[in-house]
């Protein structure tokens, strides 16, 4: 008969075969075998553990793997695999434990220091990515995998040169490598720079002709530069080799919305809530898809920034007319909203809703609803300020003399495209040779002040209600891309938008007004970054409009379009 000490290695090795063949269950019960006969065989709990995990069953695996460590603690193969487990489960902070415990027995392990980091990055410590990557780096100068890893971490961190320099040093040592050739094309389209983008994204895909976030971010460089077409055929390629690419179909969905296909844009736009760090409500309410409502009760809920909520509230008066409909939304909205009819109750975003029966994001309400270019409901206006509000703003202006201007240069900082955006303050000084306009400033945010004379009330504007009564006390809103955009369109006040080449959406291709609001027009970049024409075009539309002969949407005083208006 054989000893336990011969029978255990032997039920490994045949548990092993099976598990390297896929038969879970077999493996399973060999490794079992090995621990009825040795309780604590570090090898047959980790091997377990393995299963487990396999099989879903996440608190086992991690109880497996970790009693095989306390049993081992210097394999670091049994660290390795535990920390995949917690990643996997989302248990950031203990896995990185796992993976301090493996450098700590292989310090010079350059492998071990990028899985650190990469774990370190997953939980926002930067520095500490960043530091282990330096540290990757020190022990082999040449790994073209730390260069391109550090290139993300930097690039996350707001530090695109750094980030930039790392990228192009791992294609110096690889000049094939399709990782790092993407993520230049992504940090150059961040920074504006859309040719070299689209050249970097191209090279990638030279080298990897199936690398699917590759063909997905060229559509988006290419979207960029308004070739919607070329960018179509990009996402559609991407989801030829993925058909779950959430965000080329996010993507494509933007692209077609962009290029005036609504009906088939608002299909992709409702994969927003698959894509990566999105996170979709939870409700036992089942979605609203349409239907006729009855008597049943439907919540519409604020789902994505300030200028979502005021373009699609317009749909609640029309829900109004067919349902009992409750409405969240943030809380410097609510005073606003309170007046647009077809809601039966408001609710802050954050407080106990009340009981309902169906459920609907707010931005979902076109797809719905089958919103094409040719039903926009756009007329406005769909919100009002208050009167006796505006009345006193009114008094506070009349003084001021020649045309009221409330501007906008900036956004919020924490939007991924805010730097593309937002103009800086000092470029405003373009308009301040224009004669006849008082300005009058509507940003919100500790931002710098542009030099040019400013009016400021800010701090008196605690909400949207507010800030709405001052709006419609002015003669016209200047803005870049920003919720006051948004809440100008909606009172139906003139609001001119300092567009950026990349534009929204919402903002369409090539235009210079915009069907979802009749009283704006756009003052479009002709080149990435080109605040300065822009702002040129604009000095000189207000100069026209100061001297009278020129409307502030572009027409004529009878009221005719003017073709020679900038």
């Amino acid at each position: 008969m054989a000893s336990v000490a011969e029978s255990v290695p032997s039920l490994l090795r045949q548990g092993i075969a099976y598990h390297h063949a896929g038969q879970l269950a077999l493996a399973e019960g060999c490794y079992r075998q090995v621990l009825a006969e040795v309780p604590d065989d570090p090898d047959g709990l980790h091997l377990l553990g393995l299963i487990a995990h396999q099989c879903g069953k996440t608190d086992v695996a991690v109880r497996y793997l970790a009693r095989a460590i306390r049993l081992n603690p210097h394999a670091t193969h049994f660290y390795r695999n535990l920390a995949n487990v917690l990643c996997g489960a989302g248990r950031l902070r203990q896995a990185v434990t796992c993976l301090r415990a493996i450098v700590a027995l292989e310090p010079a392990n350059e492998k071990a220091w990028r899985d650190l980091a990469a774990a370190l990055q997953q939980t926002g410590d930067l520095n500490g990515a960043e530091a282990s990557l330096r540290h990757a780096i020190e022990l082999v100068q040449c790994s073209v995998e730390a260069h391109n890893d550090l290139g993300v971490v930097l690039a996350e961190a707001g530090r695109p040169e750094q980030a930039e320099a790392c990228y192009r040093e791992a294609l110096r040592l690889r000049p094939d490598y399709a990782f790092a050739h993407n993520n230049l094309g992504n940090l150059l389209r961040t920074c504006g720079r859309f040719e070299a983008a689209e050249a970097s994204l191209r090279a990638a895909l030279r080298v990897q002709p199936d690398y699917v976030n590759a063909h997905n971010n060229l559509g988006n460089v290419l979207s960029d530069l308004g070739r919607v077409a070329e960018a179509e055929t990009c996402y559609r390629t991407a989801l030829a080799l993925d058909p779950t690419h959430a965000e080329a179909h996010y993507n494509l969905g933007a692209a077609l919305l962009l290029g005036g296909r609504l009906v088939e844009g608002w299909e992709g736009y409702e994969w927003r809530w698959r894509r990566r760090g999105f996170t979709q409500r939870a409700f036992q309410q089942p979605r609203w898809a349409g239907e006729a409502l009855g008597s049943r009760v439907l919540l519409v809920y604020a789902e994505q920034g300030y200028g979502d909520t005021l373009q699609f509230c317009r749909y609640l008066p029309r829900l109004g007319r067919q349902a009992r409909v409750i409405l969240e939304a943030p809380k410097p909205l609510l005073r606003l909203l309170e007046g647009i009819g077809g809601v039966e109750r408001l609710v802050p975003a954050g407080q106990p809703l009340p009981a309902f029966d169906l459920q609907c994001a707010l931005p979902s309400l076109p797809y719905v609803l089958g919103t094409t270019l040719d039903n926009i409901p756009a007329e406005v206006p769909y919100l009002r300020a208050d009167h006796a509000a505006t009345a006193l703003w009114r008094e506070r202006l009349a003084g001021c003399g020649g045309l009221s201007v409330g501007l906008v240069w900036a956004g919020n900082r924490m939007h991924p495209l805010d730097a593309r955006r937002s103009i800086k303050p000092e470029k405003l000084d373009a308009l301040a040779g224009v004669p006849g306009v008082t300005f009058v400033s509507l940003q919100y945010g500790a931002h710098a002040r542009p030099g040019l004379k400013l009016l400021d009330w800010t701090d008196e504007l605690p909400d949207f209600a507010a800030t709405a009564a001052l709006v419609m006390a002015l003669d016209l809103v200047i803005s870049v891309d920003t919720a006051v955009v948004h809440l100008a369109g909606a009172l139906g006040k003139p609001v001119w938008l300092l567009n950026r080449l990349d534009t929204c959406w919402r903002w369409l291709l090539d235009r210079p007004d915009c069907p979802w609001y009749p009283t704006l027009r756009q003052f479009r970049q002709r080149r990435p970054g080109d605040w300065d024409g822009v702002l040129g075009e604009v000095a000189e539309a207000l100069r026209r409009v100061a001297a009278g002969g020129v409307g502030l949407l572009g027409s004529d005083s009878n009221g005719s379009k003017n073709r020679d208006a900038p």
